[in-house]
């Protein structure tokens, strides 16, 4: 493999991001989280988030040079995250990203902020290579990818409403814990009971009856949390916070662990890669890892730091994109919305 070292930036919700990557191995790791200043909303505001990436930016870029004694004649391309997440902010890191390419004469990589979840494992599994099933599990996404090569994706299964980690964040608004909602329950979970409420795992109907075995639904499920809370206030009686959110994180990494097994036999596929924020969920690990073993499955989650948001993840993607010959236009613009299977447009032929 020819070694190729990428800087990337990564800027498409409220962490702005820098990184240095060698191919698979990470030179430096920047990341300046705004959850302090989210808290005191309950959520990311994007007009914040984008501010706050402007005035961080600079400072990320020149700690991650520092950090991995490189200069810029020492790398081979500079890339960023240009699709989907929240427009302004990820206008701030793709500009950038522009920028310095043309500063400095490099290739521009745009990259799906997605596959960055699905390299996050490559960077702890560096031998790791496709076919393999990818379950990526975030605030804004759920899904069971067929990762078949770089940049060659099948969708397998999706939420249907809300992600597994806006459910946790809606569940812990709910309970009043505060944001984000993820960790906060994962902890208090520790010292719950999870079968003390039984809740319903969300299934998607099909038309003529059944119903799809890999797409998840976990409206069903926010709204059983929602009755029970209401129940008990009705009757005056104490909420068990630590068993509502055991139970409710049980049946999310239950519900997710039987669609990620089943899709992997059903395909013949002997590799679970997890990616996202809720990868780092100890309740979601557990599950998964066990099921896997009972079915003679490999699962692999990347370390918790690389699970949240972070621009280790787009660089090392830039980088097998580049091995590849790929690399993106300088007119290359950002989108809300971009399905993975989609990942090529973003790229031209070297």
């Amino acid at each position: 493999m020819t070694m190729t070292t990428v800087l990337a930036i990564e800027t498409s919700c409220d962490e702005t991001a820098v990184a240095i990557v060698n191919n698979r191995q990470v030179c430096s790791s920047i990341i300046a989280s705004q959850i302090p200043i989210h808290q005191q909303y309950g959520g990311v505001v994007p007009e914040v988030a984008s501010r706050e990436h402007l005035e961080t930016i600079n400072w990320a870029i020149a700690q991650a040079l520092e950090q991995s004694q490189m200069n810029w004649s020492q790398i081979d391309a500079i890339a960023a995250t240009c699709a989907p997440g929240l427009v302004g902010a990820l206008l701030v890191g793709l500009t950038a990203a522009k920028t310095l390419a043309m500063i400095q004469q490099k290739p521009f990589l745009g990259v799906h902020h997605l596959e960055g979840h699905i390299y996050a494992t490559y960077l702890s599994e560096p031998s790791l290579d496709p076919p393999f099933l990818s379950l990526l599990v975030s605030g804004g996404h759920t899904s069971l990818i067929y990762v078949k090569d770089c940049g060659i994706y099948e969708t397998l299964g999706e939420t249907r409403d809300d992600a597994a980690g806006e459910a946790f964040d809606k569940i812990a608004r709910l309970l009043k814990l505060g944001y984000p909602g993820g960790p906060i329950i994962d902890k208090l979970a520790q010292t719950g009971d999870p079968q003390a409420f039984a809740l319903p795992e969300g299934k998607v109907s099909l038309p003529g009856g059944g119903y799809h075995r890999y797409d998840s639904s976990f409206s069903g499920l926010k709204t059983a949390v929602l009755r029970l809370v209401q129940q008990l206030e009705k009757n005056n009686a104490q909420i068990p916070y630590s068993d509502v959110a055991a139970s409710f994180q049980e049946t999310v990494a239950r519900s997710l662990t039987k669609r990620a097994i089943a899709c992997a036999l059903d395909y013949g596929l002997k590799t679970i890669a997890v990616g996202g924020g809720v990868a780092a969920n100890s309740g979601l690990r557990k599950h998964l890892q066990a099921a896997a073993t009972q079915h003679h499955l490999r699962v692999l989650f990347p370390p918790l730091k690389f699970c949240t948001d972070n621009a280790a993840m787009i660089a090392c993607a830039a980088a097998d994109h580049l091995s590849r010959g790929h690399t993106s236009p300088l007119t290359l613009g950002v989108e809300s919305r971009l399905s993975l299977t989609q990942v090529m447009k973003l790229y031209q032929a070297g």
